[in-house]
Parts: structure tokens; C-alpha cells; sequence
């Protein structure tokens, strides 16, 4: 009898584990996807504003969609190693970092940064997602989550205020397009830094 529940126990056991890896890869799948699809609509308010002027190259796209899919996945798995008690799972809230980071991966990339703030755009939307991420989840010290709220907000009103103002009178805040157009871009970044702030928060415990 013992031996028998032994087998049942480590079947058990086994059952229970493999049901949490392919929860684990589910929520990692749907987030890559819905990152992948948060980017390409980044993207698209890209060309909105500059419209025919807008090159597309195999590396405009990996240095937009990659990051949005590695983002993705890492604020997607985060809530379901959650569940486990992981240790240390919120550093995978660091994901948005990856929209700074790879665009510098080009060659003459960093120099441009440097000398004419060209790549600039990419760095602001990382830290608005992170800095509005931990604003919002339930790590470290409410006074300091609450500067890091209204740095991500003044960032997000930073953005929006380039539709006017690349987009010239088309795009004005008195016409359909420019309002539209200023919608899209708040909303993703705001929808980004709420779901980021799932992913920032300690093990076992859910965000207040």
C-alpha cells in the first residue's frame, strides 16, 4: 500500500509539474503575441506622423517587433511564475528595457544617440513603460513609486505632444487625425505601463 501511494503521489507530483510549465509556456506565447501586435501598432503610429517619408527595412523591423515580443513574453510569464512563488520573477517587468537596448545593437547607433539624440524616442518609451510599471505594481517604497508615476506620465504627455508637432497642421489636436493619432500612441503606452505593472511585484502577492 505504501509503495502504491508512493506512485501515486509522485504521479501526482509529476501531473501538477507539467501542468505548470505548459501554463508557463501558454502565458509566455500570448504574451510574446501580444507584444509583437503592441509594437507593430507602435510602428504604425510611426508612419502615421511622417507618413511616405517612413523606410522600412528588415532592421527597422527586428529593432521595433523583437523587442516588443522579448517584452511580451517576459510580462506574460512573470504573473504565471507568480503563482509559484518564484523568486526574483518581477526582474522579467525589465522586458520594456529591451525597446532601448536593441536599437543600439546597430552600427553608428550609439553615436548617433550620443551626437545628434537620434534613438532618443526608443529610450523614452522603455522608461515610461518600466518607471509606470513599478509606479503602479507593489515594490519598493510608495514615495518613490509615486515620483516614478509622474515621471512616466510626464513621458507619456511627452509623446503625445510630438503628434502636432511632427505631424505639422494635419495632425493638429483640432482635427480627427491629430486626435486619433494622439489617442493611439497614449493609449499603447498606457496600456503597456499597466501591463508591465503586473509583472513588478513580489512573489505571492497581488498588486494594490
Amino acid at each position: 500500500m505504501q509503495t502504491t501511494d508512493g506512485v501515486d503521489a509522485s504521479a501526482s507530483t509529476g501531473r501538477r509539474r507539467s501542468h505548470g510549465v505548459a501554463h508557463q509556456l501558454g502565458a509566455t506565447a500570448v504574451g510574446a503575441l501580444v507584444g509583437l501586435t503592441w509594437a507593430a501598432s507602435l510602428r504604425a503610429y510611426m508612419v502615421e506622423l511622417v507618413g511616405t517619408t517612413s523606410v522600412f527595412t528588415w532592421w527597422t523591423v527586428g529593432a521595433i517587433l523583437l523587442p516588443g515580443a522579448i517584452a511580451g513574453a517576459c510580462i506574460g510569464l512573470a504573473p504565471a511564475l507568480h503563482t509559484r512563488s518564484a523568486e526574483r520573477a518581477w526582474l522579467l517587468g525589465l522586458g520594456p528595457l529591451a525597446f532601448a537596448v536593441l536599437p543600439l545593437l546597430r552600427p553608428g547607433a550609439l553615436e548617433s544617440l550620443l551626437t545628434q539624440g537620434l534613438g532618443g524616442g526608443a529610450i523614452g518609451v522603455a522608461a515610461a513603460l518600466v518607471l509606470g510599471g513599478f509606479a503602479l505594481g507593489s515594490i519598493g517604497p510608495r514615495a518613490v513609486r509615486v515620483a516614478c508615476l509622474v515621471t512616466a506620465l510626464l513621458l507619456v504627455v511627452g509623446v503625445a505632444a510630438t503628434v502636432p508637432l511632427i505631424g505639422g497642421g494635419s495632425h493638429a489636436l483640432t482635427t480627427p487625425r491629430g486626435v486619433w493619432t494622439t489617442v493611439l500612441v497614449a493609449g499603447l503606452l498606457l496600456c503597456g505601463i499597466i501591463g508591465t505593472a503586473t509583472a513588478l511585484r513580489p512573489r505571492g502577492r497581488p498588486p494594490r
